[in-house]
């Protein structure tokens, strides 16, 4: 559809609410939005506005047609866009990929129970603690847990290590009452996991308390030195308290959302409250892809984080008022079975509170822009030096690795401006090829990669920017002659080392070197992308060696045949293994006749 089309179907649109998709001439979908009046919203974006962003514009200029989809109401349309953008993950929405849940603190059943982190809870016997805020924090609240209280923290298996050997460096240096003595009954190792476990459910003054009556009596009964160990591990439960108890009886089960939209990077922070004490803290930074206020952005980002979690707190903190605080609140009651309040506290001490949320997101803001500016700097001189029409975006770099005539494998690479993008990560087996030859097998390999992107494969969709290849002048050039046969016109550089095996320069399928170690930030990036393409190589070259010397061994015993053999590796893992095994140990992996073939032929190759 022309522009002009569009702007008339925008136009048509009923002034109600509902969800929009943007797509482009493939009919992928690249935008996703809601709207409380579908004609207004649409419609602006095929106006000349002048106050569209870049990747507004951009966004727009790529859209071929478009779908809506009518609703009854706002809350709806919000519950239907969610649901929309993971489905088709529109590359310019704002995407949290990451849908994992809270972690859990689980406590082991059994005498000598211990504490391990976990994804979810399970049906096990076990208790678990939580859902808390992010991993790092949940083992810090382990280790701080076990420390004030002495548990141990070692490898040690109870009862069977008790009394085997010598407490470790953990009992020598006062952070273990050292439970692998039979001195510690098993009684005192329950009673101190208990109070373990009631600091993970808040109730560290009841704790307190506790302790301090136990230490009195001691005193009183003359028993100064068991007074003195329960004084220090009270006053320990007692920092660690206050530690965590920084809004204790202000919040419990609450989360407080800052955000801050910065001019390279923006962020949120996540607080996370639990029984009133603030037990994590969660930050993503992101680039807006499309033109959006605070609002706007604020309740995109809420939307994505909660709808697909299984865990919801009772209370969520806002800086501000999306607009749309009554239809979140309601959906995500539904979902979590309990009342779920969204709200913006105007003041007092939950006001104070997002704040300190606040300012978090402005920190990570801070950060993440000076990296992305260094990147932009970093691949703003790399198009100067090659002369390329903009900044490279995407580069993919490729290497040979051989041994000999066989195995000859290829690597491709993908970075996404300065950092490796390892979900694209490519590998080859070269197959036409009888004899190691580099520029024939880097030919082979860029002829499958730009066959696969010609027939529409999307694992090989978008090229990109440039071809890096590892490889003088005769590499570039013998690439460069394959591009050519898919009428591709991507700019393709020689990766040249020096003698220590480091990139120190690039050249052009003309023969043109272009020096890169006078400038510091593209030499370290040439040089990782190098290294990293040549590590993927390595590795997979090693792997697939590895598989034919286990079958090449395999193959050589008569009257095994492929079925047989797959099941013995299968069985024992390793050729080593099936060599070491006993006639009885194969017979379990296959049938008696073919086990004494195999055990005869190594057996007989020993002898």
């Amino acid at each position: 559809m022309t522009r002009e089309e569009l702007k008339e179907k925008a136009a048509d649109l009923p002034l109600a609410p509902g969800v929009y998709l943007m797509m482009d001439k493939t009919g992928k979908v690249i935008y996703v939005g809601k709207a409380k009046k579908l004609k207004n919203r649409v419609s602006q974006y095929f106006q000349d506005n002048t106050s569209h962003n870049t990747k507004t514009k951009l966004m727009v200029s790529q859209v071929d047609h478009f779908d809506t989809i009518f609703v009854s109401s706002e809350f709806e349309a919000l519950i239907l866009e969610n649901s929309l953008i993971k489905r088709h993950n529109p590359k310019y929405n704002i995407l949290l990929k990451d849908d994992k849940g809270y972690p859990f603190i689980r406590l082991s059943p059994g005498p000598y129970p211990r504490f391990s982190m976990v994804n979810r809870q399970a049906n096990d016997g076990a208790r678990y603690f939580g859902p808390f805020g992010g991993r790092y924090e949940t083992r810090q609240a382990i280790d701080a847990i076990c420390n004030a209280l002495k548990l141990p923290t070692c490898s040690r298996q109870f009862p069977r290590d008790i009394d085997t050997q010598r407490p470790c460096l953990n009992f020598h240096m006062g952070r273990c009452d050292g439970f692998c003595r039979s001195t510690m009954s098993q009684e005192e190792y329950a009673a101190r996991m208990e109070q373990a476990a009631a600091l993970l459910s808040g109730k560290s003054k009841q704790m307190v308390r506790e302790l301090k009556e136990q230490m009195e009596q001691a005193a009183e009964e003359l028993r100064f030195e068991q007074a003195a160990a329960l004084r220090d591990r009270m006053n320990a439960v007692e920092v660690l308290s206050k530690r965590q108890s920084v809004i204790a009886g202000i919040c419990a089960d609450t989360d407080l959302w800052g955000l801050c939209l910065g001019d390279v990077k923006s962020c949120y922070a996540v607080l996370h409250v639990e029984e009133g004490h603030l037990t994590g803290r969660e930050t993503a930074a992101f680039t807006p892809q499309t033109e959006a206020d605070q609002a706007e952005t604020l309740a995109a980002l809420t939307a994505q984080y909660y709808l697909p979690r299984p865990v919801l707190p009772r209370e969520i903190l806002l800086p501000f008022d999306t607009g749309e605080l009554k239809e979140l609140s309601e959906v995500l009651s539904r979902r979590a079975g309990h009342r779920v309040y969204v709200h913006v506290p105007q003041r007092g001490e939950k006001a104070e509170l997002l704040a300190l949320a606040q300012r978090n997101a402005a920190e990570e803001v801070e950060r993440v822009s000076t990296l992305q500016q260094r990147s932009d700097k970093t691949l703003e001189l790399l198009q100067k030096m090659l002369d390329l029409p903009q900044a490279p975006e995407r580069m993919e770099a490729y290497d040979i690795s051989n041994t000999g005539k066989s195995d000859i494998v290829a690597s491709m690479t993908v970075f996404r401006g300065t950092r490796p993008f390892k979900g694209a990560y490519r590998r080859f087996r070269i197959k036409d090829l009888e004899h190691p030859d580099d520029y024939a097998s880097m030919q082979e390999v860029l002829r499958r990669r730009l066959q696969r992107w010609k027939d529409g494969d999307e694992k090989f969709t978008p090229l990109p920017d440039v071809f890096l290849i590892d490889g003088g002048e005769t590499h570039a050039r013998a690439a460069r002659q394959v591009a050519r046969e898919f009428g591709v016109t991507v700019p393709i550089f020689g990766m040249v080392k020096d003698d220590r095996h480091r990139t120190r320069a690039l050249v052009t399928p003309e023969g043109k070197e272009i020096g890169i170690q006078q400038n510091q930030a593209v030499f370290s990036l040439i040089g990782r992308i190098q290294e990293e393409t040549h590590r993927f190589a390595i590795t997979y070259h090693h792997e697939s060696h590895s598989r034919s010397t286990m079958r090449s061994a395999l193959e050589d015993i008569p009257g095994v045949g492929q079925v047989r053999r797959k099941a013995l590796l299968q069985h024992f893992g390793t050729v080593k293994a099936i060599r070491a095994a006993s006639l009885a140990d194969l017979e379990l992996a296959v049938p008696p006749s073919v086990a004494r073939k195999v055990y005869e032929h190594f057996h007989h190759q020993q002898s």
